[in-house]
């Protein structure tokens, strides 16, 4: 945020005091930028300076250190929350709705698309139909099982790996276990194409010097990748030039899901549309129930549905080698 607003024009270095680990927790700037993790064990004469709170990702507010924080601000007049998505419970409607005020949907993706204020959107959805022997060893396992299954199935992140560096422009692909399939995809990918790429990785320990750097690196870069992590870069990361994004791992969260595709809708110079590869696995034997990570696909098409999203379905047989 600190460098965004650098680039519409203001001066933040004047106006503006970034806040987190291991810095110091008071300034006479008139605005403090922090994580919510730095200041909610503070005590609430801290937050007495304070008389109006802006939240972005409001959505997170549900979580009980940030709903702490809004608890502290008795002197905060002015309140605002902003996110670009909900879970569509009402609990967490209301929860929000106690937090801040009552909520206003100003617009929608689809009508920031067609008023050409976001990229143009198109999803692949890309159905791995895996061998009758696979599907056979995973008929009724659990939920977890099939997830280590899929996070570690080598053919699979074969095929991820060969799509990567198959595809032109910069592109983004989001795992969700770091160790299981995160690093292991990031070494296939800075192995085979590396030489001719900027292949670059992101999860939880990374410094924030970093991802800031891979940002302004990515925006000047023409055929990048970041691998990275759903919890890193799901939500409030801002780089223009993402010219597709891979979901590597299955999710059904709706915030988790639209967060990840807005990473991507930034406009850009260059850039005509968002391309989003959405990898689902059909493990399904028999004619037996759906595997899990199958119905979380119908949950992610529901909302594609919903959003007014243009996509296609397209199975590929995944062979073992």
């Amino acid at each position: 945020m600190y460098s965004d607003f650098a680039d519409y024009g203001w001066f933040p270095d004047e106006h503006c005091h970034k806040l987190y680990a291991g810095s110091d927790k008071y300034t006479r700037k008139e605005v403090v930028i922090s994580t919510w993790q730095s200041i909610y064990k503070l005590d609430k004469r801290y937050f007495n300076q304070f008389g109006v709170v802006v939240v972005d990702e409001a959505h997170l507010a549900k979580a009980k250190s940030l709903t702490g924080i809004m608890d502290k601000l008795h002197n905060c007049k002015y309140r605002i929350g902003l996110t670009g998505t909900l879970d569509g419970k009402e609990v967490h409607r209301l929860m929000l709705e106690g937090l801040f005020a009552v909520h206003e949907q100003v617009t929608t993706t689809s009508e920031l698309i067609e008023r050409k204020e976001l990229s143009n959107l198109h999803i692949r959805v890309l159905v791995l139909k895996h061998t009758k022997k696979n599907k056979m060893l995973m008929k009724g396992k659990t939920y977890q099982q099939e997830m280590e299954y899929l996070s570690t199935h080598m053919d699979r992140n074969l095929f991820i790996k060969n799509l990567v560096c198959a595809t032109e422009g910069n592109i983004l692909v989001l795992a969700q276990y770091v160790e299981k399939q995160l690093i292991p995809l990031y070494q296939m990918i800075e192995d085979t194409c590396g030489e001719n790429r900027d292949i670059y990785l992101i999860h939880g320990t990374t410094p924030t010097a970093d991802r800031e750097e891979v940002r302004s690196l990515v925006e000047k870069n023409d055929d990048a990748v970041i691998v990275a992590s759903y919890g890193t870069f799901s939500t409030g990361v801002n780089i223009k030039r993402i010219h597709n994004i891979i979901f590597a791992s299955p999710y059904k969260s709706q915030i988790k899901v639209l967060q990840s595709i807005g990473r991507g809708l930034r406009l850009a110079e260059d850039k005509e549309e968002l391309q989003l590869f959405d990898i689902a696995d059909d493990l399904v034997y028999n004619n037996s129930k759906a595997n899990y990570t199958l119905g979380h696909l119908q949950n992610r098409i529901e909302i594609y549905n919903e959003q007014g999203f243009d996509y296609d379905i397209v199975p590929v047989k995944l062979k073992d080698k």
